[in-house]
């Protein structure tokens, strides 16, 4: 008899909690979770209470045996944790909305993961995932780390390349949303929608899409030349492709790709709503104050409809099914964040790489492609050296790489603008950045 398994959620108090818990619930048959570990700091502590207790009222009203508890110790809730979840947000809703600020006074896209925004997230992130990883060599060193946090694979990267952890994945809600959005396209059920995934965190390319083991690409290419079927994330709204561009390109597109291939129309309308209803930080903190108030409601025993509109849809979905597979030895099919180990030719080996994979207990098996096609490929790769240096810079604290990491970046216009922005960005952000003013020395003109 199995004592069952104990997961620990690092950043337990997001919002997106409830849909984790949701996603347990719904696979416990596969999954027999014992214990449920939601973690935070003490900024979080009152959100974290909150949902912890939706999620008990959850469990409780599934008739499932599982001990939530809630706690500010991370190294109890790692110890012989066999599953760590990671979903934190280093400085809250509050970084993230100067992250999307401050480049727009540059006339540069402000953007989660994207830009600058997800350059200085990763260099708030990175440490603390990795002193999260020295913790679990202590104290669970057989458990697999599954990170949700943005920007992920700059966060992957960093793991595989600055820790002991070998057993990550990073994971992503943006390709089981493209593989939902094809299937409501075409009309059929998600079970029977397979998609060749290849490239990186939010820069995926679908290679391919079949349904029932046969290839629609063509369809789906022309389906997506309307303007209404160009993104499939609440939180990304399309504008629209050129017929052209996209028929030429062969292959299916994420959502983030906007931000490079349509980056002025991105840049005008993120100003524009920057001027009017906020960021969409500042969005998001609006629509959290009210799930929060819906999450207190004691007669609330389910995960509200209104969690969609976060820009999570699937999370759960995404979430669980790899933890799933990965416990059972499925051997089924998922994109995910790993090391490429030769799958993707023009990247690195040992570089992290998000492409679909044979889920098994050992971890994930990337599916080997070749290579890319041309038209990504060297898009693919100029992101991936921004991945490279900003974990590195994120590492190191040295300011010379950060804004290397920023000029390089294909939504930054030059180095100078690069080094003005990475200047006061770093002043906005400097108490979730120690790295940097601990030892710093800095060539500044």
């Amino acid at each position: 008899m199995t004592k069952g398994l104990k997961i620990a959620t690092i950043g337990g108090g997001s919002s997106y909690t409830p849909e984790l818990v949701e996603g347990f619930i719904k696979r416990y048959d596969e999954l027999p979770i014992r214990e449920l570990w939601l973690v935070d700091i003490e900024a979080g502590k009152e959100k974290m209470e909150i949902v912890g207790n939706l999620a008990k009222r959850m469990i409780e009203k599934a008739g499932l045996p599982i001990d939530v508890h809630l706690t500010l110790d991370r190294r109890a809730a790692l110890k012989d944790a066999d599953f760590v979840t990671t979903q934190f947000r280093v400085g809250l809703l509050e970084a993230r909305a100067k992250d999307e600020r401050i480049p727009l006074k540059y006339g540069v896209l402000g953007q989660e993961t994207n830009g600058p925004g997800g350059l200085f997230k990763g260099l708030r992130t990175i440490p603390v995932i990795l002193d999260i990883c020295k913790d679990m060599e202590e104290l669970c060193p057989n458990a697999w780390l599954i990170n949700f946090t943005n920007p992920a694979g700059m966060v992957t990267e960093a793991v595989l390349r600055y820790s002991n952890i070998k057993k990550v994945v990073g994971l992503c809600n943006v390709p089981i949303g493209i593989e939902m959005g094809i299937a409501k396209l075409l009309d059929v059920d998600h079970s029977r929608i397979r998609i060749d995934f290849a490239g990186l965190n939010h820069m995926v390319y679908g290679l391919d899409v079949y349904v029932d083991g046969v290839s629609v690409r063509e369809e789906v290419i022309e389906k997506l030349t309307d303007p209404a079927n160009s993104s499939f994330v609440k939180n990304i709204e399309g504008i629209g492709w050129e017929p052209e561009f996209i028929k030429s390109l062969g292959v299916l597109t994420c959502p983030y790709h906007m931000y490079y291939y349509k980056t002025r129309q991105m840049l005008e309308k993120d100003m524009k709503n920057a001027d009017g209803e906020g960021t969409r930080a500042e969005v998001v903190q609006k629509l959290e104050t009210e799930l929060f108030e819906l999450y207190k409601d004691p007669n609330l025993a389910i995960k509200p409809p209104q969690l969609e509109k976060r820009g999570g849809a699937y999370y759960s979905d995404a979430a669980v099914r790899l933890i799933t597979s990965i416990y059972t030895d499925k051997r089924d099919i998922q994109p995910v964040n790993t090391m490429n180990n030769g799958a993707i030719a023009s990247i690195p080996a040992d570089s992290a790489v998000e492409i679909s994979c044979v889920i098994t207990k050992d971890g994930p098996k990337p599916i080997a492609i070749g290579d890319l096609p041309v038209p990504v490929r060297g898009l693919v790769q100029q992101i991936k050296s921004f991945e490279r240096i900003g974990a590195e810079a994120a590492v190191t604290g040295d300011y010379n790489t950060a804004v290397l990491a920023m000029t390089i970046n294909p939504l930054s216009p030059s180095d100078t603008i690069a080094k003005q922005i990475v200047d006061e960005m770093m002043e906005a952000h400097k108490e979730h950045l120690p790295q940097f003013f601990g030892k710093k020395e800095v060539v500044k003109a």
